[in-house]
């Protein structure tokens, strides 16, 4: 079963992350699978605007912890000591080029939003051109508070400087309203009009040239690169490997393996756990 579905309809290419039953969170495959249905609709000269979304209740849940943090011993994420940081970069950075595959598709990426987009899967939902999110939804990284860094660094190019540190130095996730307000996505609308919204939206944009598309979509992603957005994805993506190994990245990764992956995650994104001395946040200082 493809991990990542393609269909062509009209002008509209759609591509669909497909492992509903892990919320379509990221394994070695995902990655790949999206950069080739990117190729398919960039191939087809019918092909005008393209939607990315995700199959049953979630958009993505980022990566598969199951695999990589609760599996015990080595795996791509996670070395032994001494480690290799540039076998673990090139691993990182293959999955943020084929991420960037949506940013520099040709045709323009309109990503919906439901349930989820967190972790990875903000990094997948971030190189999209344009985002419309379900009020009830929520986006955020919360690998930030131990054992990640967004290496696609989308968020200070979509938010600037002061609102990409609240994010990144909280961890939060938030809803779609707050994620409009920021400026993070387009839209935010009730969950029952999700798809009508992106539907009209995409339609709208069909209609369009696809060479007057791509002449504006290269431009305006231009004026991105300009600031240094590579450079700061190799720093991301650098970054993202030490925060797996340092003391308190590795920390988590026992944790995960002794107690799942899900309880580890609990500790960390409330905050409840010294990943420094790997004990319990004594609760009076």
């Amino acid at each position: 079963m493809p991990k990542v579905l393609y269909e062509k309809d009209g002008r509209i290419g759609r591509i669909t992350l497909n492992r509903p039953e892990v919320f379509n969170a990221i394994d070695d495959e995902l990655p790949g699978e999206l950069a080739e249905c990117v190729a398919r609709a960039n191939a087809d000269p019918g092909v005008h605007v393209i939607i990315l979304s995700g199959n049953g209740q979630a958009f993505c849940a980022g990566y598969d912890l199951t695999h990589y943090a609760q599996t015990k011993g080595t795996n791509a994420a996670t070395q032994d000591m001494p480690w290799d940081p540039m076998k673990d970069y090139a691993f990182m950075m293959r999955n943020t080029e084929l991420f960037m595959s949506l940013w520099r598709s040709y045709r323009p990426v309109i990503c919906k939003v439901q349930g989820y987009a967190i972790a990875g899967g903000s990094d997948i939902a971030l190189c999209s051109d344009m985002i419309v999110m379900a009020e009830d939804a929520r986006i955020g990284y919360m690998p930030v508070r131990v054992w990640g860094c967004p290496t696609t660094a989308m968020w200070v190019y979509r938010l600037g400087a002061e609102r990409a540190k609240r994010m990144l130095f909280t961890g939060d996730k938030i809803d779609g309203r707050e994620a409009e307000k920021l400026g993070l996505v387009l839209k935010a609308v009730p969950a029952a009009e999700l798809d009508a919204e992106v539907e009209a939206l995409a339609e709208r944009m069909a209609t369009v040239p696809t060479n007057q598309l791509m002449m504006h979509k290269l431009m305006i992603n231009q004026a991105i690169e300009a600031m240094g957005l590579k450079n700061t994805q190799m720093l991301a993506t650098i970054f993202d490997g030490i925060t797996r190994h340092t003391p308190e990245g590795m920390n988590f990764k026992k944790q995960a393996e002794a107690i799942g992956w899900k309880e580890a995650v609990r500790h960390r994104d409330q905050g409840t756990w010294d990943w420094t001395a790997n004990r319990p946040i004594n609760p009076v200082g």
